[in-house]
């Protein structure tokens, strides 16, 4: 993990999870001080940041970000991926286990542990595999990596289903002894096999085999059940259908330990995108229905859904810009995520940024364990993971101008509201005035358009 920083801050009339303009000041890692404007004692080292009307939240969490090292550096790296995350304005990922190897044991997942702290831009939390080698027939060495120094409290075959019902009960009763969690990719295999896109009327009108919603909604009603039998958690990941949202629901009613995302493109893309047989749109589980839409963003909204995560999966060109049956799936998303939060969730009333908060922040920290030093209040004496976002902006999305190394966002073209401004890690500038900096020559720079 970075140590904190040296250098002072004071973030000048900011707006703490939307509410009344306050001065904070930042040092030695931690929020130093809070106040009405001009009434807060500054050392006159400190660096200014002039911030009137921009939203400050808790540094963003993502529990489901694909970096791809070890094995797929030609896509992503953790150097690449958490510039990325940090531009986004994460402070925090939880990074996936389809690696090559496959993030399956203690050696593999503390390899990716100390590659993030060396990067320095977040903290980098390994996802361990559930089975060894992601092949669904043998549990991986679940306790030898929640005890290796990466801590693993989040386990996941994600990109495969834990499609055998035995072996699922076994994890989810073997994570009980250290309070881990089961992330489930939600898709029967029979049920999918040569599936190209949602199943309805779209895939009917130009020919790709359809993807049921019942897929999903199937291993979820079935892992929502082992999970109260065993008496553990169980997290569902990219939740997708109307469907899948109403199992959840009555989960929950029914007093079932179990917690649920969703993408941000699931709050915004519909398969009606597939038509133009454009692979940028291809993506698993697939783009749903506007019904659909519909019902994850309610989910979202009345708590249903526990909170938003990117599923970040870079790709290189050559396996995206090809014919639609042979492209990857998958999207990237750490840079757009929270202006789509804002765009369907908060512009729209069904939000308001304390929501967000709870939704990209303090929810992930608490499912994926890690509310120690992650998703902690705009409080005094909290560690400064901080994120501050100009509401007002708009900005035009570009593939390669992104901080990621891929450029297969769906949302190229598009114009987005909201900017990520600053982005603090324990108190050191990861992102200052919407531009990734380097952190250990950040007291060099003039910080021109981020100060004055």
């Amino acid at each position: 993990m970075s140590a904190p920083s040296t250098t002072t801050y004071v973030l000048r009339g900011v707006l703490p999870y939307g509410t009344d303009a306050v001065d904070v000041v930042l040092a030695d890692g931690v929020i130093a001080a809070i106040g009405a404007p001009g009434t807060v004692e500054v050392p006159e080292s400190a660096r200014e940041v002039r911030a009137e009307g921009h939203v400050l939240l808790p540094g963003l969490v993502d529990l489901h970000t694909h970096l791809r090292e070890p094995g797929r550096e030609d896509a992503e790296t953790v150097f690449s991926g958490t510039r990325a995350a940090a531009a986004g304005g994460f402070t925090a990922v939880h990074a996936m286990a389809n690696t090559t190897p496959t993030q399956d044991t203690a050696g593999v997942v503390e390899q990716v542990y100390r590659l993030g702290q060396e990067a320095g831009w977040v903290d980098v939390h390994p996802v361990g595999a559930v089975t060894v080698g992601l092949g669904g027939e043998k549990l991986a060495e679940l306790g030898a990596m929640a005890d290796s120094a990466a801590r693993v409290r989040v386990f996941s075959d994600d990109g495969k289903c834990v499609h055998d019902p035995v072996l699922m009960r076994r994890a989810l009763e073997y994570v009980k002894a250290f309070d881990g969690v089961v992330a489930q990719h939600a898709q029967e295999p029979r049920l999918t096999e040569g599936a190209q896109m949602n199943e309805g009327v779209v895939s009917a009108q130009i020919g790709l085999t359809g993807w049921p919603a019942v897929a999903e909604e199937s291993i979820i009603a079935r892992d929502v059940l082992l999970a109260e039998h065993v008496g553990s958690r169980l997290h569902v990941c990219h939740l997708s259908t109307a469907g899948s949202v109403e199992i959840i629901r009555w989960a929950k009613g029914r007093g079932i330990d179990v917690t649920a995302e969703v993408t941000p493109h699931h709050l915004v893309l519909t398969d009606d995108l597939a038509r133009d047989y454009d692979p940028v749109f291809k993506v698993n589980p697939p783009l749903r229905t506007a019904k659909d839409v519909e019902a994850v963003r309610a989910g979202l909204a009345d708590g249903t859904i526990d909170i938003v995560a990117t599923d970040h999966a870079p790709h290189p060109v050559e396996d995206k810009d090809c014919e639609w049956s042979s492209a990857a799936f998958g999207m990237t998303g750490l840079e757009t995520a929270l202006s789509v939060v804002q765009q369907t969730m908060v512009d729209t009333g069904r939000m308001t940024w304390a929501d967000v908060a709870r939704v990209l922040s303090e929810n992930p920290a608490r499912i994926g364990r890690i509310t120690g030093s992650q998703g902690r209040p705009v409080a005094v004496g909290e560690p400064a993971n901080l994120t501050l976002v100009d509401p007002a902006a708009t900005r035009a999305i570009e593939g390669r101008t992104q901080v990621t190394a891929s450029d297969n966002t769906p949302f190229a073209g598009m114009e987005l509201p909201g900017r990520v401004v600053a982005t603090f890690l324990r108190g050191r500038a990861t992102v200052l005035d919407g531009t990734v900096v380097d952190g250990t020559a950040i007291d060099a720079k003039s910080l021109e358009g981020a100060t004055r």
